[in-house]
């Protein structure tokens, strides 16, 4: 399909998988698989706002990747305030805005200030918002959601009565952003893994085997052609 032609999503939401499985393949360590994705991350931002994606969100690190193994977590850590400064003067440059959604109060105290940065810095770029999900978690979202919204119910703000879907997705960390069109999962597995579990209610999943660090936008346009192919139905009709 002519890439002219594609239908553009508006929103595309990314599990970067297998990062640890490229670097095994190729003897190398498990950290050189992370750094490769990093990599890959950089380049696919640019080339999903070239494509007129308005939406890009990526797991980053879930609430689940503590429990690997601490020469992992540690490592990972590194690459965030690494690529954090690299992530900033490349949005900066493309126009890009930053946005990150989880709970950040369990990383350390530059972390947290890095991706404050990040957000405060781009918060007026125009362009592509890129969506980072860190210590992030469909269910702990929903949770946390829940707490402010019974806090504000208790505090008189909010009324029982006025609760619905509308009402809880504003309580959400996307709050304001449109659901995920697309969900792409590299790597080969094929399961959402605690991830924007509220927001794909409706939204179109496209897997595929090759790992991460060798996705590239030749990748995304076959995503985006399958999703083309789809006919959107919504409500099961």
């Amino acid at each position: 399909m002519d890439e002219t032609k594609l239908k553009i999503p508006e929103h595309v939401a990314i599990i970067l998988d297998g990062n640890g499985r490229w670097a095994k393949r190729k003897g190398l360590l498990r950290h050189m698989g992370h750094v490769e994705g990093c990599k890959t991350v950089e380049r696919l931002v640019e080339d999903a706002a070239r494509l007129g994606i308005r939406y890009l969100t990526v797991y980053g690190f879930s609430t689940e990747n503590w429990k690997r193994s601490e020469e992992e977590v540690s490592g990972l850590m590194q690459l965030f305030r690494y690529y954090m400064v690299r992530l900033l003067k490349s949005a900066k440059k493309n126009n890009v805005r930053v946005k990150v959604i989880g709970d950040r109060s369990r990383f350390d105290r530059d972390i947290i200030e890095g991706l404050n940065a990040l957000e405060g810095e781009t918060e007026k770029n125009t362009g592509l918002t890129f969506v980072i999900a860190v210590n992030y978690g469909g269910r702990d979202e929903i949770v946390r959601g829940v707490r402010r919204l019974a806090a504000d119910i208790r505090a008189g703000r909010l009324s029982p009565e006025q609760v619905d879907e509308t009402c809880l997705t504003a309580y959400l960390d996307t709050a304001g952003m449109p659901d995920p069109d697309l969900l792409i999962r590299t790597g080969g597995e094929q399961r959402l893994s605690n991830y924007l579990l509220w927001q794909m209610a409706y939204t179109e999943f496209y897997f595929t085997d090759v790992y991460w660090p060798d996705f590239n936008k030749e990748e995304l346009i076959k995503a985006i052609e399958k999703y083309n192919k789809r006919e959107r139905r919504f409500g099961g009709v």
